[in-house]
């Protein structure tokens, strides 16, 4: 079933690598997907959220399956309980059954002509002359020796390739979140067809905890935190609140996600002769939300681009597919290093200081600044507050 060659080794079977793949098959490359777990999409990694901007951007008509609930909004807590509310009459965007999605998206690339493996754990890389040249992968409790002319690491934020093959991915502590979240049934929702974020350091100190609504009484309930700014741990932190909020104490945990979440720490070069990172494994997140879904999957895009070109004039030196590089900060990395700057100001605020911008911001500021837009009207407030004029500087 393994074959001994294939033009490219895709290692990871999340959004990044499958659209990878799929997007190579189109373009006849002989592509091969290996996930180590047994079933791709499990365990889910996170909210579930993706906007209909991402997915008109992506050009996908994702199967009803794959939406758990439409979402038209957002409630956005300060944490002196004051809300800021962002409204829509159409819908914005979508909570998804992420190990249908993915499974889906997996679907899609095998359709195409990329080969789908689960239980395939990569070990190691096959090097020649600085060149990665394939990877030692296991299977059914063999070893096999797969040679390729690129592999592509999209391997999560856990990843490993990258690093065996002499790629530095190393983040900082604080660009990784701590991660923890409850799948929900039998609550009271607000409104079951809009996302809620609260946010305040006594209960979610440098990040936030969300409700993701999934159904009229079902909603995943998470919060990302920096464990080196808290006291407890983010399961701690989590089960506090839902013990202590009057529509969620009630209902029953039916699964538990826990994890680190990438947000910030993009990598300046994602290549090596041979070798492409993708997705999480290449820090490729919105660092308000840590949403990954949609840059992996336009980090996908672009890198099959550039290793179709690289295979075409048979150079796969890190000199030709660093256009991978050139492209992505074009298109993506100007923008979320902005959205990041914008994440380092608003882990530094105290609640006052929170309580002072929500009493000052609308629904439009908010959904502007997580795209790094208008943060000359941010910088402006914060300047109003003297002990921020420094935090308002950082903005630019």
């Amino acid at each position: 079933m393994i074959a001994e060659k294939y033009d490219v080794i895709v290692v990871g079977a999340g959004p990044g690598g499958t659209s990878t793949a799929k997007y190579l098959a189109e373009k006849g490359i002989n592509v091969v997907v290996f996930e180590k777990r047994q079933e791709i999409g499990a365990p889910k990694r996170c909210a579930e959220g993706l906007s209909e901007n991402a997915v008109k951007l992506l050009g996908q008509k994702i199967p009803k399956k794959c939406i758990a609930q439409t979402i038209n909004g957002a409630i956005v807590y300060a944490p002196n309980g004051k809300s800021i509310e962002i409204k829509y009459k159409e819908t914005v965007g979508y909570v998804l059954e992420r190990k249908v999605y993915d499974k889906w998206l997996a679907e899609e690339a095998a359709r195409k002509g990329a080969k789908i493996i689960v239980r395939a754990n990569v070990k190691d890389v096959i090097k020649s002359s600085n060149f990665i040249k394939g990877v030692v992968v296991e299977w059914e409790g063999k070893k096999y020796k797969v040679e390729s002319k690129v592999v592509v690491a999209a391997d999560g934020v856990e990843s490993t390739i990258a690093r065996k093959a002499g790629l530095n991915t190393t983040n900082l502590l604080i660009n990784i979140d701590s991660g923890y979240q409850f799948e929900m049934v039998g609550i009271e929702l607000e409104d079951p067809h809009k996302i809620v974020f609260y946010f305040g350091n006594k209960i979610a100190p440098r990040g936030y905890i969300w409700i993701f609504p999934k159904g009229k009484d079902k909603a995943n309930v998470g919060i990302g935190i920096c464990g080196s700014f808290a006291e407890k741990s983010a399961r701690e932190y989590l089960y506090e609140f839902v013990e202590n909020n009057e529509n969620l104490k009630n209902g029953s945990i039916i699964e538990i996600n826990a994890g680190g979440i990438p947000v910030g720490g993009f990598l300046k070069n994602m290549v090596l002769d041979g070798l492409v990172v993708v997705g999480d494994a290449a820090h490729q997140v919105n660092p308000i939300h840590g949403g990954g879904v949609k840059e992996a999957q336009i980090a996908g895009k672009i890198a099959a681009e550039v290793i179709a070109e690289a295979i075409e004039k048979n150079d796969t030196s890190s000199k030709m597919l660093s256009k991978y590089n050139k492209i992505w900060w074009e298109q993506r990395g100007k923008e979320l290093e902005k959205v990041q700057k914008l994440r380092e100001v608003i882990e530094k605020l105290s609640d006052e200081d929170l309580n002072f911008l929500a009493e000052h911001l609308t629904g439009k500021d908010l959904i502007d600044f997580t795209h790094g837009k208008n943060l000359i009207k941010l910088a402006k407030i914060l300047l109003k507050r003297p002990g921020l004029i420094k935090l308002a500087k950082h903005l630019f």
